[in-house]
């Protein structure tokens, strides 16, 4: 059995959900470590382009839109509105382990679909009403945590669920202590496909940078750095919007040009998963 393995194996023979436990959480850093070696990513579900498509879905308030164009968060409101089945997660995993003093740890995932009834689900979770996955998503994005939805596999193995394509995940993420920050381990070749931006979204530094670095110290990837005195995103970015947010000068702009990229995402992840 693979070192990396091993402790998921003893620790999901325990009642306490594997997803709660520091050996396993370690474990998977170390794996995902391991991901730029030959064939990791070819092989395994976790990382497979045919398996995994995810993307943020940035909140920021000054986020330009062409006119009558919804915002991104609406997006989550058509997979929660049009799912069968809908489950919330009160206590977040990924805050729960690394002890996060920044966000609320009681804001945890929804998930969608018909596979949200399976798995260990029941000792961690509560189903829900559309109503209130709704306003779990927005007390979320109130208190600063920024949405990621899509198809991760990784979700089948933490929760113990079969992929039969049939779950979906909203999730809720910090830049300080969220699982998303072990993708910083692989090479931009294999990120891309599983994660990718938003559809039509761009971003620029404006010549109002300052070169302060606040924007650098709160990108969860690592994809910005400060070489001159000017902030540089790079291709890892998945734009997100934290960097703008937290920008004192308010030289970072992000924008949406493609009045169809809801719809476009939209149809991609649902050639990875049927939430409905």
């Amino acid at each position: 059995m693979s070192d990396w393995l091993r402790p998921l194996k003893v620790l999901a023979k325990r009642k306490k959900p594997v997803w709660f436990i520091r050996e396993a959480w370690d474990s998977m850093e170390l794996f995902f470590r391991a991901s730029r070696m030959p064939l990791v990513t070819r092989l395994h579900p976790w990382f497979r382009a045919d398996r995994n498509d995810a993307r943020w879905l940035p909140v920021n308030q000054d986020l330009e839109l062409p006119d009558s164009v919804p915002l991104p968060i609406t997006l989550l409101d058509r997979f929660i509105e049009e799912s069968s089945k809908r489950v919330i997660v009160d206590t977040c995993p990924c805050r729960t382990i690394e002890g996060c003093k920044n966000y609320p740890v009681d804001i945890g995932c929804i998930f969608v679909g018909e596979a949200t009834v399976e798995g260990l689900l029941p000792l961690v979770a509560r189903q829900a009403s559309i109503e209130e996955a709704k306003a779990h998503a927005r007390r979320a994005v109130a208190s600063g945590l920024v949405p990621v939805v899509g198809k991760v596999r990784l979700d089948n193995s933490l929760i113990r669920v079969r992929d039969r394509g049939k779950l979906l995940t909203i999730c809720f993420c910090c830049e300080c202590c969220c699982v998303t920050s072990f993708f910083e381990h692989m090479s931009l070749e294999d990120l891309d496909p599983i994660f990718p931006r938003l559809d039509g979204i761009k971003m620029e530094v404006t010549e109002e940078c300052n070169g302060c670095g606040l924007c650098a110290k709160n990108c969860f990837i690592k994809a910005i750095t400060v070489p001159f005195g000017k902030a540089q995103i790079s291709d890892y970015c998945r734009a997100c919007g934290r960097c703008a947010t937290v920008c004192p000068k308010n030289a970072i702009k992000i924008r949406i040009e493609d009045p169809d990229y809801l719809e476009k995402s939209y149809q991609r992840i649902r050639q990875y998963v049927d939430h409905t």
